[in-house]
């Protein structure tokens, strides 16, 4: 147990290259994505070095925090930080899903409706002002929406159980039961990673049955930027779960020192709260 003056401390670590080399990963990122839209292959390459740079970043950097956290350096008020910075970051994913679920509700209850008025049905007499839209300009195929009961429904089952092991996994640390730490996170992992392998097959069905593409229109374009960011966000977070799974088979983490399971946990469980709304507003209603 730390004394009351090192709680007092604050660790200042050394300066860092890691900065630096994500921001070399981000510019090869952002350069790859711009020649991979105009067709040229070193978008691809610049693309594959970008996220390869990326994953050595991440790798490298959390691996000295959880050397620094091991040695002992982090006393009282190094966790106070991290919980604010955990906190923001969460928070800056609410405003992310925000604008683009204020997007959908845009076009469904003001930009649909307005664009069926008799001030706009000379313009588009064939539009009709129904959701999910099945006309319009831009939609060069006809497609079938999404049907909520299904893959969805059993998504939405999937992710609810994964937050209920995720929590049995932090009653089992709290208590000192290392085997239920452990076997939570790993069902945790498990399901995060069935539902991907879910999503990815209902994607296929999408494609190839319905002709559901980002090209059909407005519903198209909300339907995959919504779910497709959901299912980028389940990816992290079921690797982030998975390196707090192997910490845990090393030992790592007791009942009074277990940040990083914490926020691995807030961040499942915004996942988990993002998803019942999208089975609510994208596919139900």
């Amino acid at each position: 147990m730390a004394s009351v003056e090192e709680q007092d401390r604050y660790f200042v670590p050394q300066p860092s290259r890691w900065p630096m080399v994500g921001a070399v990963a981000l510019f090869c990122i952002g350069l790859g994505a711009a020649f991979a839209v105009n067709g040229m292959l070193l978008g691809k390459l610049s693309l594959a070095l970008g996220f390869l740079i990326l994953v050595f970043m991440l790798v490298g950097w959390f691996g000295d925090v959880i050397r620094e956290n091991r040695l002992g350096v982090y006393l009282g008020r190094e966790d106070m930080s991290f919980r604010w910075g955990m906190g923001w970051f969460i928070f800056s994913e609410v405003m992310f899903f925000g604008a683009f679920f204020g997007a959908l509700f845009w076009v469904r209850t003001v930009s649909v409706p307005l664009l069926g008025s008799l001030d706009y049905k000379m313009l588009y007499p064939d539009f009709e002002a129904a959701w999910p839209l099945s006309t319009g300009p831009g939609i060069t195929q006809a497609y079938q929406a999404m049907e909520p009961w299904g893959l969805p429904a059993l998504n939405t089952l999937i992710l609810l159980s994964s937050g209920a092991t995720v929590t049995w996994a932090h009653w089992g640390l709290l208590q000192g039961q290392r085997r239920q730490l452990k076997l939570g996170l790993f069902l945790t992992v498990l399901l995060g990673f069935t539902f991907l392998g879910l999503q990815l097959h209902e994607y296929g069905h999408a494609f190839s049955h319905l002709h559901l593409t980002l090209a059909s229109g407005a519903y198209g374009m909300t339907f995959f930027m919504l779910t497709g960011f959901h299912g980028l966000h389940v990816l992290l977070g079921s690797i982030i779960l998975f390196v707090v799974w192997l910490r845990s088979l090393k030992g790592d983490f007791d009942a009074s020192h277990h940040f990083a399971f914490e926020a691995a946990s807030w961040y499942w469980h915004f996942v988990d709260v993002v998803w019942l709304l999208l089975f609510i507003f994208v596919y139900w209603l």
